[in-house]
């Protein structure tokens, strides 16, 4: 195989290594696997992402759909577009999303968010020997492994000044070429409470009704042959439940100078409740696994000048790694950014080290926001 085709085989195992490592000789199966779903905790946003993923507590545009949706409230134009897109894996895989957000009243908000995630045109080299033990490259086919997310969701202002509740309801569909499917769905809900003094709170529950997956497998019999004569098992349809994730989140915004200069700080705190991580707060018991949650702190800080400039930084994926040597070595993804708001448009840049947190390159990333007044017709 070239390594270019290599390449492309591994990260296809990405979207099937959780499945295909829990499947039994049963025609079904339920799994709770860690990192289920993992394309919807990549982050949207140049923000949010130059932030460290640190914006539960502040977020207050089309993009708290997905970061914590009481924070559509904020919405103050008729309609926000959000756009973004990113590449992994030195451009193998694309990341893309799109946000809408609709102010209903000066109460509520709804919003319609899609993601996907993808990577196209890996080689399938099942059928690569033909029947008589010849090689044919004429055989090789090509298939996309891809997930997608669909968020619907809606917000509300309380009678409590300051707090308001949100919910989203999501549809997920993951496909691997003509072999595997699944759909699935869930609830993630959050709160976001501003104070007087610049503070704000936010709280965010992700998969808080335990999201699943619905996985069928189609395998024709030349595939199957080739799985058994490999030493494979053949994949079982199943489900796969995500357990949830909860967020806690504190922000704090300073002015500094009565020339519109500012600076502003968040904290995030997710727990996690699939099983061990290594996060830079888990101990490991005795027999050497650590308990079934998991504490990843996250930071952001960001300096501006009112509503024009922003300059960002931020934190994360903190954790202690072992080297070749059973020393451990403490590893941290910094991230930084920069926005640009000029009317109606925000255009955001993040610069990441995803590197540190999954053996890839720094990436750039590049999100849009506009916002819309309502057509002559409707105002």
């Amino acid at each position: 195989m070239k390594p270019s085709n290599l390449i492309f085989f591994c990260i296809a195992m990405l979207f099937t290594h959780e499945i295909a490592a829990q499947t039994s000789s049963e025609s079904s199966t339920t799994v709770t696997p860690k990192y289920s779903n993992e394309f919807l905790s990549i982050g949207i946003g140049g923000d949010a992402l130059g932030l460290g993923n640190s914006v539960v507590a502040q977020t207050d545009n089309v993009n708290s759909a997905y970061w914590n949706p009481a924070g559509l409230t904020n919405v103050d134009k008729w309609a926000e577009i959000g756009l973004m897109h990113s590449e992994y894996f030195a451009g193998i895989a694309k990341y893309d999303y799109l946000g809408v957000a609709h102010a209903i009243d000066e109460k509520s908000t709804a919003a319609f968010t899609a993601i996907r995630f993808a990577v196209d045109d890996i080689p399938n080299t099942t059928q690569l020997i033909d029947n008589n033990g010849n090689i044919d490259y004429d055989r090789i086919s090509t298939f996309t492994a891809a997930d997608y997310g669909f968020l619907f969701s809606y917000a509300r202002d309380l009678k409590v000044k300051g707090l308001s509740l949100g919910g989203s309801f999501k549809v997920i569909h993951r496909k691997i070429g003509d072999f595997a499917k699944s759909w699935g769905f869930g609830l993630d809900a959050g709160a976001q409470y501003k104070s007087e003094n610049n503070w704000k709170f936010g709280i965010m529950a992700r998969d808080v009704s335990s999201t699943f997956n619905a996985w069928m497998f189609s395998l024709n019999s030349e595939t199957q042959e080739v799985f058994l004569n490999t030493g494979n098992e053949l994949p079982q349809n199943g489900l796969e439940l995500t357990l949830p994730r909860f967020i806690f989140a504190g922000y704090k915004k300073f002015n500094l100078g009565k020339k519109g200069i500012y600076g502003a700080a968040e904290i995030d705190i997710d727990i996690t409740t699939d099983g061990a991580r290594n996060t830079i707060f888990q101990k490991p018991n005795q027999d050497g696994n650590s308990t079934f949650l998991a504490t990843d702190p996250h930071l952001g800080i960001e300096f501006g000048f009112k509503t024009f400039l922003a300059v960002r930084g931020g934190i994360s994926n903190v954790q202690y790694v072992k080297q070749t040597d059973d020393s451990q070595k403490l590893n941290i993804q910094p991230n930084i950014g920069i926005g640009l708001n000029i009317k109606n448009f925000s255009l955001d840049y993040a610069f990441t080290d995803i590197g540190d947190a999954s053996v890839s390159l720094y990436s750039h990333v590049i999100s849009l926001r506009i916002k819309l007044n309502p057509p002559n017709q409707l105002q």
